[in-house]
């Protein structure tokens, strides 16, 4: 009996090729709309899908596979006498092979300029109720949707005559991901459209970017997905341009640097170890801002991701030659940089595209048994409203190192503290049960460079034993949240030793 294959693709990469190679082995070719023309064009002999249906397209398209004649084809079970009888009395042709891959629903909200009229045509329905059919039926059906797979499937075809049933499986379950993921950009770009915040179901889709050597240990597997439509100004859209495959640990660690230099406008450099800043620096150029950034912690940033918001040129190129970094991440890197940083085989050098509008991605934290979904906080010192509860009122450059701070303590994870001084941090805690301890990390880093600076608090004092800390060490002026029962406490205390202090009525914490 001769076989018979469906062919409908939107994306017609390496299809000609493919179709004709399914035709020399004998195969019938059953074909749609601008897929059958390019065949035919292709001297490729082609049946008209309403030959098969004995029914015309209609509605713009909208209705030309959904028939009986088509699906019957696909989901006849071979080994079923009363399917096969059903098969011959409706005069049903069976279909062997199916070729489908979707309307360019992706590509179509990719463009700022569609509407959601544009959005709504271009949601597939005939494709997939066949790739569907054809996946279910993959005991004697064997289904195509990626490009990927022409030349296997070939390959086996002209081997064997048919496609192995391991194959026609595996086939399947990426025909299910393949349409699973279709229906989960169409169902998320829907529910932003409508303004539901928290739908009673949420799926999200992630197309594989590469698999990892190993996950956070070496024992552990892992792999890198990136998000459809996901902001060029992110980790999963970078280019690497120089050095050895990113780890999971990198990535992560990336990802933390990227979040880091997003919030300055001004020249500005983050080091990051273990998804902590463990130096940030502003300066009047890149240069300035990495000098500060090393300085803020001279030995946490060995072997550590440094994230730059400028050009990295040949000068500070030389001078992060000179430790070694996992990972420099910029905008763009001069032509004498490159060659500078490049004589180190292991660097890697990421380029992103950090001028792209970054709306902050909804976070999700898997639980055992479940997930965590926050917006992300993308809150500027510009949003808040702060007050200064105390007698003195900080001076406007202390303001300014406290605006800095308040920028970096958002990053920081939770209890955090930063103290900064000339445009640079100068002292960290991060990840402490208690406050306190967070402030007597940060200020025993800082040491004599204490004298003078500020701090910033990614949440508020229960007591004024912090504030005290601060004043002894020297501490000038502090901004924290506030509302704490006891802020008179530490309002007091900073009342006693003559210290400014903020509040912005927001805290951040970072877990």
């Amino acid at each position: 009996m001769t076989k018979r294959a469906l062919v409908s693709v939107s994306d017609k990469t390496n299809i000609t090729a493919f179709v004709q190679g399914l035709a020399d082995a004998g195969v019938e070719i059953i074909s749609t709309g601008g897929t059958k023309n390019m065949l035919q064009e292709a001297g490729i002999p082609v049946i008209g899908i309403e030959a098969v249906t004995g029914f015309p397209e209609m509605m713009d398209g909208r209705v030309k596979t959904l028939h009986p004649a088509i699906h019957g084809g696909l989901l006849g079970v071979r080994s079923n006498e009363s399917h096969m009888a059903a098969l011959e009395q409706e005069e049903i042709g069976l279909i062997d092979y199916v070729i489908v891959n979707l309307y360019p629903f992706q590509q179509t909200i990719e463009d700022p300029a569609s509407t959601f009229q544009d959005a709504v045509e271009n949601i597939d329905i005939g494709g997939p109720s066949m790739i569907r059919s054809a996946a279910k039926n993959h005991e004697d059906v064997t289904i195509i949707v990626d490009a990927d797979d022409y030349e296997p499937v070939l390959h086996e075809i002209r081997e064997t005559g048919e496609t192995m049933h391991r194959t026609r499986q595996k086939l399947a379950a990426k025909a299910f991901r393949h349409t699973a993921a279709y229906d989960a950009l169409i169902s998320e770009y829907m529910t932003k459209y409508v303004g539901e915040e928290a739908p009673e179901k949420v799926t999200r889709t992630y197309n594989l970017k590469q698999t990892l050597r190993y996950g956070e240990n070496p024992h552990q597997n892992a792999a890198f997905y990136e998000r459809p439509l996901s902001s060029k100004a992110s980790i999963a859209r970078s280019v690497q341009l120089h050095g050895k495959e990113l780890s999971y640990n990198n990535i992560n660690d990336a990802d933390a640097a990227i979040a880091v230099i997003r919030d300055f406008q001004e020249p500005a450099v983050a080091a990051i170890k273990h998804m902590n800043p463990c130096g940030v620096g502003v300066g009047g150029d890149i240069q300035q801002a990495y000098e500060k950034a090393y300085a803020a912690d001279s030995t946490s940033i060995f072997g550590g991701i440094v994230a730059c918001n400028r050009e990295v040129d040949a000068e500070t190129a030389a001078q992060m030659k000179e430790i070694f970094l996992e990972i420099i991440l910029a905008p763009s890197f001069s032509e004498e940089a490159k060659k500078i940083l490049m004589e180190k085989k292991n660097l890697r050098l990421l380029e992103i595209d950090l001028e792209s509008h970054y709306a902050g991605e909804s976070r999700v934290t898997t639980v055992s048994g479940g997930a965590l979904m926050q917006e992300t906080d993308t809150l500027t010192y510009e949003d808040v409203e702060v007050t200064i509860p105390t007698d003195r009122k900080p001076s406007d450059r202390e303001l300014e190192q406290m605006k800095m701070a308040w920028k970096v303590v958002k990053h920081v994870k939770s209890n955090a503290i930063v103290l900064a001084k000339e445009d640079r941090t100068i002292g960290i805690g991060a990840g402490q049960m208690n406050r306190i301890g967070a402030a007597e990390i940060a200020l025993k880093q800082a040491g004599e460079e204490a004298e003078g600076s500020v701090m910033a608090s990614d949440a508020f004092f229960p007591m004024g034993d912090t504030v005290e800390a601060a004043a002894k060490a020297g501490v000038a002026a502090v901004i924290q949240p506030g509302g704490s029962k006891r802020d008179q406490e530490s309002i007091d205390m900073a009342n006693e030793y003559g210290i400014a202090m903020v509040f912005t009525g927001v805290r951040h914490f970072k877990h």
